[in-house]
C-alpha cells in the first residue's frame, strides 16, 4: 500500500485573460470566475505569446483579450497575440474600454471573434463565452445557418422605405439601422417582419453597425439574380438576433454598376414578397439604380444638417431628379443634429434653409451625441446602448408612425 496520498487532478485551464494588468478590468475578474471557476488563468501580452507554444495552451478554448486606450500603441503585438491564438484554433472574445474604431476594426477582422465592450453589460461576457463555445461545437458549426427561413408561399408585398444620405456623415446608415430595429420591435404580440438592405456596395457599413460578418453569397445573388429564388436570396440574408433580417453589402469593394436597374427591381420585389417592411440603405452616390429603388419605394429619405455642403448637394440633387421627371414627391428630408428646442437661432436657419431650397423638412432629429458611435462600433442597436437617448426615441416615434399609417392603410384595403 502506498504511503502517498494520492493528489486531485487539477482541472485543466480552457480560457486566459490577455491583458496588460488584469486588475484594471475588475469587473471581467468577477464574470470569469462566475462562468469558468478556476478553470481559467490570466496572462501579459508577453506571457501569452510564450504561452501558446506550452503543451498547457492546448486545452484553450479560448482567450479574452482585455484592451483599453493606452494599449493601443501596441497594436502589432496585440495583432499577433490574435493570430497565433486563430492559428491554434483558440477563440478570441475582445473586450475594449475606450479603444479607437480603427484598432477594434483590426483586431475584429483577425480574429472574426465576439465582441464586448467595457464596463461589461450584466450576463454579456456568458453570453459571448456561450456563442464561442456554440461556434466551436463541431456539430453545432456543421448544422449553424444564421439565415433566416423564408416562406416559399409569401406575398406580403410589404413597404419599402429607402435611406439616401445627400452628405458623408449625416446618418444615413445611424437611421436605416435603427430603423429598422425599431420597426421589427414595434410590437410584442404581433411583430411585423422587417428586412434591411445595404446597397452601398464600396463603403456600405450596416454589417458593421450590427456586428454581421459579410457573405460571399450576396455577390453571387446579386451577380445572377435572374436565376433568383427564395433559397437562394434567404441563404444571403442574416439574422440579427432572430428578429431582423439584413443583407450586408459584399465581402469585397465593388462597382456600383455591377448591378442593373432590373437586379435592383427583382431584388426589392422578392424582399417585398416576404417582409412586411423593407428599408434600403443607400449609397450616397447617384447611379443608374437609383431611379429604380426611388420609384420603388414609398418615401423616400433624405438625411442632411444644418450646413452649406449639404444645402448645395440638396439643391442639385433635386435639380437632377426634377430634369428626369422622377417623382421628387416622395422625398422626405430628414434634418440630422437639428438645433434643439431652446435654440430658436437655430431652428430659425432650418426654416430659412428649407424656404431657400424650397423644400420641406420634416422630420428634425436631435443631436444623440457619442452613444450613437458607441453604438455603432460596438455593433448594438442604439436602443440597447442607450434606449433614453434623444436620438433613439425619436426614431422610435418615427416607426410607430410609418406602422400605425401601414395598418390604416391595409384596413382600408
Amino acid at each position: 500500500m502506498s504511503s502517498v496520498m494520492p493528489q486531485p487532478e487539477l482541472a485543466p485551464i480552457v480560457a486566459c485573460t490577455v491583458c496588460r494588468d488584469v486588475q484594471n478590468f475588475d469587473l471581467l475578474i468577477e464574470d470569469m470566475e462566475a462562468a469558468l471557476g478556476e478553470s481559467w488563468g490570466d496572462l501579459g501580452f508577453a506571457e501569452a505569446l510564450a504561452f501558446f507554444g506550452q503543451p498547457e495552451a492546448e486545452s484553450l478554448e479560448f482567450i479574452a483579450l482585455a484592451i483599453d486606450s493606452e494599449d493601443e500603441e501596441n497594436l502589432v503585438m496585440l495583432t499577433e497575440i490574435v493570430n497565433q491564438a486563430v492559428i491554434r484554433d483558440i477563440a478570441v472574445i475582445l473586450i475594449a474600454e475606450d479603444v479607437s474604431p480603427p484598432t477594434l476594426h483590426a483586431l475584429m477582422r483577425q480574429s472574426n471573434g465576439e465582441f464586448v465592450p467595457y464596463p461589461l453589460p450584466e450576463n454579456e461576457l456568458a453570453e459571448a463565452i456561450a456563442r464561442t463555445k456554440q461556434k466551436n461545437d463541431p456539430k453545432v458549426a456543421a448544422g449553424a445557418d444564421n439565415s433566416p427561413r423564408l416562406d416559399s408561399n409569401a406575398d406580403k408585398q410589404g413597404a419599402v422605405f429607402a435611406v439616401h444620405g445627400l452628405a458623408g456623415g449625416v446618418g444615413a446608415t445611424t437611421l436605416a439601422v435603427n430603423l429598422a430595429w425599431e420597426l421589427a420591435n414595434i410590437s410584442k404580440e404581433a411583430a411585423p417582419s422587417v428586412c434591411l438592405l445595404d446597397l452601398d456596395m464600396q463603403f456600405g457599413s450596416v454589417s458593421t453597425y450590427l456586428d454581421l460578418p459579410r457573405r460571399e453569397a450576396v455577390y453571387e445573388m446579386l451577380s445572377e439574380t435572374e436565376t433568383m429564388d427564395d433559397e437562394v436570396f434567404g441563404q444571403a440574408l442574416l439574422s440579427f438576433e432572430d428578429t431582423l433580417s439584413v443583407l450586408t453589402s459584399p465581402a469585397d469593394m465593388l462597382p456600383l454598376e455591377m448591378i442593373s436597374p432590373e437586379d435592383i427591381s427583382r431584388l426589392i420585389a422578392m424582399a417585398r414578397a416576404h417582409f412586411d417592411y423593407v428599408i434600403i440603405d443607400m449609397p450616397s452616390t447617384l447611379v443608374h439604380w437609383t431611379e429604380t429603388v426611388l420609384t420603388e419605394s414609398h418615401v423616400y429619405f433624405c438625411p442632411i444638417e444644418l450646413d452649406m455642403r449639404c444645402a448645395q448637394n440638396t439643391l442639385r440633387f433635386k435639380r437632377a431628379l426634377q430634369s428626369e421627371e422622377l417623382p421628387v414627391e416622395k422625398l422626405r428630408y430628414v434634418m440630422n443634429r437639428a438645433p434643439k428646442f431652446t435654440d430658436l437661432s437655430g431652428k430659425s436657419r432650418v426654416k430659412r434653409m428649407a424656404e431657400s431650397l424650397d423644400i420641406s423638412i420634416d422630420l428634425l432629429l436631435p443631436d444623440g451625441g457619442k452613444p450613437v458611435l458607441q453604438a455603432a462600433d460596438h455593433g448594438l442597436p442604439l436602443v440597447t446602448q442607450a434606449a433614453k437617448n434623444p436620438l433613439r426615441k425619436e426614431i422610435a416615434k418615427l416607426a410607430l408612425q410609418i406602422h400605425e399609417l401601414q395598418e390604416t392603410a391595409a384596413k382600408a384595403a
